[in-house]
């Protein structure tokens, strides 16, 4: 898996402002940027991300490092 499919897959599971993945092999960073995030603490968020990526995570997706924030934060 790359940075630009799983930008794609956050992308599709969920309402964003701003989805930028980077990084490549195995580990991975991901800046989200959602109206879903408010209310919600940093687990609840980084939850929702993994998600998207289902089976994914664990197995083509062994590292990925996620900055998760509502509108109204950055």
């Amino acid at each position: 898996m790359n940075a630009e499919a799983i930008e794609a897959r956050i992308k599709a599971g969920m309402e964003f402002d701003r989805v930028e993945v980077s990084g490549e092999g195995c580990g991975f960073q991901a800046y989200v940027v959602s109206q879903e995030f408010v209310g919600k603490n940093t687990l609840a968020r980084h939850r929702m991300v993994y998600a998207t990526l289902g089976a994914d995570m664990g197995t083509a997706i062994h590292a990925l490092s996620i900055k998760a924030y509502a509108p109204n934060e950055i």
